[in-house]
Parts: structure tokens; C-alpha cells; sequence
């Protein structure tokens, strides 16, 4: 797949070895190839040198406002890898990581869980071709717009509803004697009858008992 077409979804391929010095970085992600998970952190190098560039997973952590399990659980889920690893075996990460952490905070925040991202991972990796690839979450991204209109929509009729209560309400501060008794809100007369009590506000009224 053409590099200019990357998803923050796979690293960049092992640098060799004259541009690394005495160093080997292994990938951020796996792709489609890739053995994935354990393994491929096991088999990562150790790097020898200091890249400033590079992250344990603390500071990681730190960057993007994770914790460190939730990096951990990530990496058990397949959806993060460690580039390499310290001469103390601690896990170190590229500047992608922090691509890749905000990419499913985003996805999160739009209502997707783990195991649905790690799902539009694994059929990114396995479509074969860039524009097969690009199809697959192109349709994931736009059901999930047409969801999120669904839920605006939504919001919006309850907003109105919840503006029309509060309006109904602050309205009692100035109609309602203080020495009127609650049970005469279900039939109140002082309110302007040609618009409707809201929901909000007419089912504190209303009999929990059913008939």
C-alpha cells in the first residue's frame, strides 16, 4: 500500500541497519504479514543507543493522557507495538504511537469500542488492495455518521424540550404563591393554557400507579 495513503493504523517499515547504526526498530503496528501481539514485542531489538524520539510507556502515557494499563491492554488487543526496546527491556515507542493513541481516543469518543476498532484494524490489514481498504472504512465511517446525525437529532428535540421546561418553571417563581400546596401543580391554572405543560415537567404530576 502506497505510503501517502497510510491510516495511523501501521508503522513504518524496520529502518536498515545504515541508517540505525548498531540499532533495530521494529514496527509500531503489525501489518497483514505481521505475527502480532506477544511475539513480535519479544522478538523486537534492543536499542543500544538513545533516541530521544522514542518513549517508554510512562512517558506515553503521560503524552496522551492514558494510563498505563489501558497502553498495556492496546497492545494485548493488537492496536498498539512498541517500536523497541531499552537495553532494560522496557518498552519503547515511536512518535507514531501518539498518532495511533489519538486516532482510537477519536474513535472512542465517537462510539466505538476496543473490539470494534481492533475489527476495522484486522479488515484494513486484510483487504488486499489501498482502494479496498479505503472502501471498508469509508463505509464503517459513514454508517457511523449517519448514526451520529441520528443521535444530534436527538439531542436537539431534547434540548428544545428541556429549554421549554426551564421556561415553564422560572415562570412559577413569579405566578406561584408560596403557600400553594404541590398537589395543585398537576391542575395548575396560572400558567398560560394555550401551551402545553412539557414532559418534563407534567410527569412529576403523574400517577406512578398504572390501572
Amino acid at each position: 500500500m502506497s505510503s501517502h495513503i497510510r491510516l495511523p493504523l501501521l508503522g513504518s517499515p524496520p529502518p536498515s541497519p545504515e541508517s540505525t547504526g548498531d540499532l533495530w526498530v521494529g514496527s509500531l503496528a503489525g501489518g497483514a504479514g505481521g505475527s502480532g501481539g506477544a511475539d513480535s514485542v519479544g522478538a523486537l531489538a534492543v536499542v543500544s543507543g538513545c533516541d530521544e524520539k522514542l518513549l517508554q510507556v510512562g512517558d506515553l502515557a503521560r503524552e496522551t493522557g492514558k494510563t498505563v494499563r489501558a497502553l498495556h491492554l492496546y497492545e494485548e488487543m493488537d492496536l498498539l507495538r512498541p517500536a523497541a526496546r531499552s537495553k532494560g527491556r522496557y518498552r519503547l515507542y515511536g512518535p507514531e504511537a501518539l498518532l495511533r493513541i489519538r486516532w482510537i481516543s477519536k474513535l472512542q469518543d465517537i462510539g466505538f469500542s476496543l473490539g470494534d476498532i481492533q475489527v476495522i484494524v484486522k479488515d484494513w490489514e486484510r483487504a488486499g488492495s489501498a482502494p479496498h481498504a479505503m472502501e471498508k472504512v469509508r463505509d464503517v465511517y459513514r454508517q457511523k455518521l449517519e448514526e451520529t446525525r441520528a443521535t444530534l437529532q436527538r439531542l436537539h428535540a431534547l434540548e428544545s424540550e428541556i429549554t421549554a421546561s426551564l421556561e415553564y418553571l422560572e415562570a412559577c417563581d413569579s405566578t406561584c404563591a408560596p403557600e400553594r400546596v404541590v398537589s395543585a401543580c398537576k391542575s395548575c391554572d396560572l400558567h398560560d393554557h394555550d401551551r402545553p405543560v412539557p414532559d418534563l415537567v407534567a410527569g412529576l404530576g403523574a400517577s406512578p400507579q398504572s390501572v
